[in-house]
């Protein structure tokens, strides 16, 4: 009898764990027909079972992005949200979004031409709360119906065929494209390094020095890998020039890249590395605390560059004496948006902590450790980045006892 009664109180922890294992897969596909001559694309949203999603509540924004709506089941518009309730067999909604985004007039954060389309993958769908039957896993998959003569389309997430691409988000529910996403007559170039796929795209014509980025990713690539744990499957460049926004901005493992913006500026910073360290670091930082990752970005920036020999002694000491001088009048590092000046002295900073651990630490650690434990936190706020510092360091931090801080 014992026996028995150990089988059966397994059979019944077995029946309790089965739907963290044997969850009931429900395809969600994203088609995306890109219409240039409205400046659009047109987004169906298919569910394989609509029953398996009790609901989509979505942010729809205020500027009237998203128009024509089209739904199987129950769909309604409360102020800036939109609620769908889908049919109970297979259901799809489909709408309309701008994909063309003017900063200011004249200058586009993204923009769809006759030939050409470059924007990032959040705007094709908005963010949504996701109510769910339970034992439901949702499987995501993106595919591209591209205008006529158009010939490719890249994206950062895995090919799974010609225009289709798997999105897998294990920190979301709610898988939805994500990214800096690139389509039409594009001019690309390729290479692995280390663990990663890394391809540099942009459309043609637009004077995208792509065998300029590759050469500088692969003398960095080392040093990149040797800071960071974390080594993306791929990596995607996506670059134009004007009227597209001047410099370089991280997505999710993608990167936009301005054609006309220097790989090195002359105050020895790399764009391109600092949107990398971005990219690959994901740092995240709240209440007032976003001096932490615009300074890694920056000190990673010059060092990854400096680490892998292209910066002299003499060059990074003329480095850290600018800047110095421009955050010399900074009294706090706090803030939501931080100036230049504010990061500056940011990376003056992280500078002065990495000497502090290194020194405290007899040179068995230093920033590098902090900065992968800043990456393994969802979020940090300016005390917890001073607790890891000092679990590090293992006493306080001379360096972070400071009023900029406060």
């Amino acid at each position: 009898m014992r026996g028995g009664a150990k089988l059966a109180a397994s059979l019944v922890l077995l029946a309790l764990s089965m739907p963290a294992w044997c969850a009931k897969k429900v395809d969600v596909d994203y088609h995306v027909k890109l219409l240039p001559q409205s400046d659009q694309a047109e987004v169906r949203v298919s569910l394989s079972q609509g029953s398996a999603v009790r609901s989509l509540n979505f942010d729809l924004g205020k500027d009237g992005d998203y128009s024509d709506f089209k739904a199987d089941g129950q769909w309604k518009v409360t102020g800036h949200r939109g609620l769908w309730q889908p049919s109970a067999d297979k259901a799809s909604l489909t709408y309309r979004v701008r994909l063309t985004q003017a900063r200011k007039p004249g200058i586009y954060e993204a923009r769809i031409t006759p030939s050409w389309a470059l924007f990032r993958g959040e705007d094709l769908v908005p963010t949504a709360r996701l109510d769910q039957q339970d034992g439901v896993e949702l499987v995501s998959r993106l595919v591209f119906e591209l205008p006529a003569g158009w010939k490719s389309v890249e994206t950062a997430w895995p090919r799974i065929g010609k225009n289709k691409f798997r999105i897998d988000n294990v920190s979301r529910l709610f898988d939805r494209p994500t990214g800096w996403m690139l389509a039409g007559n594009l001019g690309s170039r390729r290479i692995r390094l280390g663990e990663t796929e890394v391809t540099v795209a942009s459309p043609k014509g637009q004077a995208m020095r792509r065998m300029d980025v590759l050469t500088l990713l692969t003398f960095v690539w080392p040093q990149v890998e040797a800071a960071f744990p974390r080594h993306p499957a791929k990596l995607l460049v996506v670059g134009a020039s004007d009227p597209l926004r001047r410099g370089a901005f991280a997505a999710r493992d993608s990167i936009y890249l301005n054609s006309r913006t220097p790989l090195v500026s002359e105050n020895g910073s790399s764009p391109l590395i600092r949107e990398v360290v971005q990219a690959i670091g994901r740092f995240n930082d709240h209440d007032t605390s976003d001096w932490v990752s615009e300074g890694f970005g920056e000190y990673y920036a010059i060092e990854l560059v400096r680490r892998a020999g292209g910066i002299t002694d003499e060059r990074y000491a003329a480095i850290q004496a600018r800047l110095i001088r421009e955050g010399k009048d900074v009294t706090t590092l706090r803030g939501d948006h931080v100036s230049g000046a504010t990061v500056a002295r940011a990376v003056v900073v992280m500078q002065e902590l990495d000497r502090e651990i290194r020194v405290k630490t007899h040179n068995k650690r230093s920033l590098d450790d902090l900065a992968q434990a800043v990456m393994r936190a969802n979020s940090i706020t300016t005390q917890e980045f001073v607790q890891l510092a000092e679990s590090i360091i293992g006493e306080s931090s001379v360096v972070l006892d400071s009023k900029l801080l406060r």
